[in-house]
């Protein structure tokens, strides 16, 4: 996987959402009087238990299985996304979106799950508390998704029902070290280590020409193969649940038809 230091990587994420960000506005200079939104949004994420598998130098190889995720979302720093989306001329109710979260996974130290293989070369199992294997196991700089893809809308004059489908790359941020703590490195880095999907479901209200608020849920699905300070990796699969609210402006096109404003 590509470790990148926090600042370069810090650095590297601006330039991808500026590089989205600019492939949008020369869609929007191919087709100047096509309608653009930019939306930005809060909300609460909750992912389900996944399974993470561990590999380090002097004979860890271990497999804990089913380990719940606390999502974290009102806590610093909070759950927040930006999105932004063309629709088309000619196909007014298809657009291509651009579609970036910050959401938060936060391994629970106190749960017993099942577990398997060797930890420091000693066979493990069949039950073993997280905290025995992590002093800190989380994604709280951000499980980082971007997404680009296509929205579908039924357009209304007031309420606009969409739905969505995105892929991206997953740069997380790995906060990882073995229990008992030091001496035991610990991985505090930016990574892009894994593959994203998502699917969206929601509405958007529009309470004035080129201003309007909105609302879905989002399902996304982020592979995370991270490399490890001292050596080895750690790898895990997080499907996460996201309830979005949010508020959009609109430009370019014609402002919402019919709506007595």
């Amino acid at each position: 996987m590509v470790r990148l230091g926090v600042a370069k990587l810090a650095a590297r994420r601006g330039t991808l959402l500026k590089l989205a960000a600019a492939a949008m506005f020369a869609l929007a200079a191919a087709a100047a009087n096509a309608e653009m939104q930019v939306g930005v949004y809060g909300g609460w994420n909750g992912s389900f238990d996944s399974d993470i598998h561990l590999t380090k130098p002097g004979g860890t190889n271990m497999t804990l299985n089913d380990v719940p995720w606390d999502g974290d979302s009102f806590g610093p720093p909070p759950y927040w996304g930006i999105r932004r989306t063309y629709w088309f001329n000619n196909a007014p109710n298809w657009g291509f979106m651009v579609d970036y979260h910050h959401a938060k996974v936060i391994a629970d130290q106190g749960a017993v799950v099942s577990v398997s293989g060797t930890r420091d070369g000693i066979p493990v199992g069949p039950k073993d508390r997280v905290g025995n294997t992590f002093e800190t196991m989380e994604f709280t700089d951000g499980l980082n998704e971007l997404f680009f893809g296509g929205q579908y809308r039924w357009i209304f004059a007031r309420w606009t029902p969409y739905v969505g489908l995105g892929v991206g790359p997953a740069f997380p941020h790995v906060e990882v070290r073995r229990a008992p703590g030091p001496p035991n490195p610990r991985t505090f880095d930016y990574q892009f280590d894994g593959v994203t999907v998502e699917g969206l479901v929601g509405v958007e209200y529009h309470f004035g020409p080129r201003f309007s608020v909105f609302g879905d849920y989002k399902l996304s699905f982020a592979t995370n193969d991270a490399d490890l300070v001292g050596g080895g990796s750690l790898e895990t699969d997080v499907w996460t649940n996201h309830v979005t609210f949010g508020v959009a402006y609109h430009f370019g096109g014609a402002p919402v038809p019919d709506a007595p404003y």
